[in-house]
């Protein structure tokens, strides 16, 4: 049996991270605060990692107890906490002078935005896999590889890939699991963007990785793995949705995950 190693929220969509030991599973299926504000330019598209390399320079902590976040371009400057509802324009104004054009925060308290609304539920990775990914790029450590896949649920399961068996060969036949008292299914396996190749702190790109990444994902594909759900092998962790709907439920660090209904 295994077990849920970390739980990691990303309250504004693509900047830092929050790591939880309990987070509430809202009946939407997302992770509550997670991807809850997002920024956006005048015409209301997303600004992230995949648009501009300066998203990853931008270091933000929070405070979800009193919704505030500090922000700056390093952990050694810092603003004071913004409240994200009351300081708005001041957090709008901020954002747009580090990224050097208008933006503003759009939010969601109901699911927040996630990369996939068709399965909005947390994304889950293996502590294997990521260190799978550290030993194929030469300077990623494992926190870097946390940071660059941006996982909510980390396993403890050693085997890299073991995430692949939360996904059936098809969506009719999706395979269901449980985290702690919360059931799940997983529906296919992420697809990667430009991303994963930045460095998660200041933007510097591992040249040709999605190409070495592919190679390596089909070269070592397990025997578990639903090959046909791989149209290419850019791909990492699996998406899912929350199978009860209805009230928020609770996951922490330390429950089981086990496959089956």
């Amino acid at each position: 049996m295994h077990h849920v190693a970390r739980i990691t929220i990303y309250p504004i969509k693509s900047l830092d991270g929050v790591s939880l030991t309990a987070c509430d599973v809202l009946p939407q299926g997302a992770l509550r605060n997670d991807r809850r504000w997002a920024i956006v330019d005048e015409l209301e598209k997303f600004v992230n990692g995949k648009r501009s390399s300066a998203v990853h320079e931008i270091r933000a902590v929070f405070d979800l107890a009193n919704e505030t976040v500090s922000l700056g371009r390093s952990m050694d400057c810092l603003t004071s906490p913004l409240h994200l509802s009351r300081q708005r324009d001041e957090v709008n104004r901020w954002l747009s002078d580090a990224l050097d054009m208008p933006v503003h925060l759009i939010e969601s308290t109901h699911g927040g935005f996630p990369d996939d609304t068709q399965r909005p539920g947390p994304t889950v990775v293996s502590t294997g896999t990521l260190n799978t990914t550290v030993r194929w790029f030469p300077g990623v450590d494992l926190e870097s590889a946390r940071l660059r896949f941006r996982a909510n649920i980390e396993v403890d399961s050693p085997e890299a890939f073991w995430e692949d068996r939360l996904v059936g060969n098809d969506d009719q036949h999706p395979i269901r699991f449980r985290v702690g008292e919360v059931a799940f299914e997983g529906l296919g396996i992420s697809q990667r963007c430009v991303v994963p190749s930045r460095h998660p702190r200041s933007g510097e790109v591992i040249s040709g990785f999605a190409k070495r990444f592919s190679r390596l994902r089909g070269e070592t594909l397990p025997l578990w793995s639903p090959r046909q759900r791989f149209d290419h092998f850019y791909r990492l962790a699996v998406n899912t949705r929350r199978v009860e709907t209805g009230a928020s439920a609770k996951i922490r660090v330390g429950d089981s995950l086990v496959i089956g209904s």
